[in-house]
């Protein structure tokens, strides 16, 4: 019997950060090699030149990435290492729009911790302690779903799904 994406089962919250994290790793080299390719195209000679358009390509890089990848097979490598993916409620390939959103509203883990630490004009410390308190509520909202999906997925219909070792992967 061949399973399709709706059909399989949520992966656990501890895998799914476990490949978050793993991500976080290949996108290291992704914004390294996009932080180069910025620099030298503006021959920025110094981090705070053109600082804040630097910073909107590296969110349209690190966008493009995931918005490919989500629509194309939904699995980024970390995702195919760890044999999950992401598809639509209904079990299909994600189109551009929702992947966009997806790619938008994930941004959720970090920004009301960076905005909550900036109104305070919180020390580092304290800014460190606001952003993980919103991560780790975020987390810990995919408790409160009967698929443990995260909140932006559920706002967005999409969920991430996770294959059997034995079966080969479907394409929604």
């Amino acid at each position: 019997m061949h399973s399709t994406p709706s059909d399989l089962p949520p992966p656990t919250i501890k895998r799914r950060l476990t490949v978050m994290l793993y991500e976080a790793v290949l996108l290291f080299g992704v914004i390294a090699i996009a932080g180069l390719l910025f620099s030298i195209t503006f021959q920025q000679r110094h981090a705070l030149y053109l600082r804040h358009a630097s910073q909107a390509w590296l969110f349209v890089v690190v966008g493009a990435y995931f918005v490919w990848f989500w629509m194309h097979g939904g699995q980024t490598l970390p995702m195919k290492t760890w044999r999950m993916q992401l598809v639509t409620t209904e079990g299909h390939a994600l189109p551009l729009k929702r992947a966009i959103a997806r790619y938008l509203l994930a941004w959720l883990w970090f920004l009301p911790g960076l905005m909550i630490a900036w109104l305070l004009n919180a020390k580092p410390w304290m800014a460190i302690a606001l952003v993980s308190a919103n991560m780790l509520a975020w987390a810990l909202s995919a408790r409160l779903h009967p698929s443990r999906q995260f909140l932006h997925d559920r706002i967005v219909g999409t969920q991430i799904v996770q294959h059997p070792k034995h079966l080969p992967q479907t394409k929604p």
